[in-house]
């Protein structure tokens, strides 16, 4: 499977360490964007193989604050401070969209599908609402369009899931997976998680996740600007979320004209491999209804 390995885009002050899978031919790019502290490397080397064999590109890469893209200076937001909702954003989701769409610009110029999960697809969004001429299609995955209502945050929960015990940091997010995970389970997710925070941990820098969480306690409601988004759209949701209610994902749905709905009965705030089949044919099916790139 040809990849150029970890290369850097730079926008503006951002630098965005990204790696591309596939043949740089090929007609439809796609683009992930990964959820709160995460690093590219938890979009599973297998999930890509998938979409690759499927006639796809990837493009997968560290939000800023992230692994190897710049870590900013500024303030985040603390454990107290995010469960009293009170946060000074250093920046904001829409400056985190606009860090993905100059990496459309430099490795998709014709323009990408645009994938998010959880922050990610909270991200997504704004790429799509800030930059359609870069966004061929989206799918949202365990988001929600900020209204304040749907998509209510287990916060407790979260925090616990960022914050793991420090004595067995991968041990403690396997177990962290497992409460907030999708049903049926099996070893083999639980080995995807120790390998991606291994993974992680060898790449270096710690996450800076305070400022990322602080752009989320500042997010806007967005469904007066999802309204207006022409792109075949689809959002993924599981109804076993325990991080993001469901109800984010049907309000999302709701808030883009002609846009799918798949509410993946069992689905927690994880992919556990038995969803990837789902979500992996509502990529290529939402990007199937694009005409060629122009």
């Amino acid at each position: 499977m040809p990849s150029t390995g970890e290369q850097y885009c730079q926008v503006g002050d951002i630098s965005l360490c990204y790696e591309a899978i596939g043949d740089p031919a090929a007609p439809d790019t796609v683009v992930l964007i990964m959820g709160l502290g995460l690093q590219m490397v938890w979009w599973r080397d297998d999930f890509c193989s998938e979409l690759v064999r499927r006639g796809m590109r990837v493009v997968r890469f560290d939000n800023r604050d992230v692994g190897r893209s710049t870590h900013v200076q500024g303030p985040g937001v603390s454990a107290l401070g995010f469960l009293r909702r009170r946060a000074t954003a250093t920046y904001g989701l829409g400056d985190m969209a606009d860090d993905t769409a100059g990496l459309i610009a430099h490795v998709a110029p014709q323009g990408a599908h645009v994938v998010g999960v959880s922050l990610g697809s909270l991200i997504a969004q704004e790429v799509a609402i800030r930059h359609p001429a870069r966004t061929r299609s989206l799918v949202s995955i365990m988001g929600r369009p900020g209204d304040g209502r749907s998509g209510t945050v287990a916060k407790r929960m979260l925090l616990e899931f960022i914050r793991p015990p420090s004595t067995d940091p991968v041990e403690g997010l396997v177990a962290s997976f497992s409460r907030i995970g999708s049903i049926s389970r099996t070893a083999h997710d639980d080995e995807d998680v120790r390998v991606a925070v291994r993974r992680s941990m060898r790449r270096g820098s710690g996450e800076d996740s305070g400022r990322q969480l602080a752009a989320i306690l500042n997010e806007r409601d967005r469904r007066a600007d999802l309204s207006t988004l022409t792109l075949p759209a689809l959002v993924i949701h599981g109804d076993r979320d325990r991080i993001i209610a469901p109800s984010g994902g049907r309000a999302t749905a709701a808030a883009v004209p002609g846009s799918e709905l798949l509410e993946v009965a069992g689905m927690g705030h994880d992919l556990a491999r038995w969803t990837w089949p789902s979500v992996i044919d509502g990529i290529q099916r939402t990007a199937q209804r694009c005409g060629p790139p122009t």
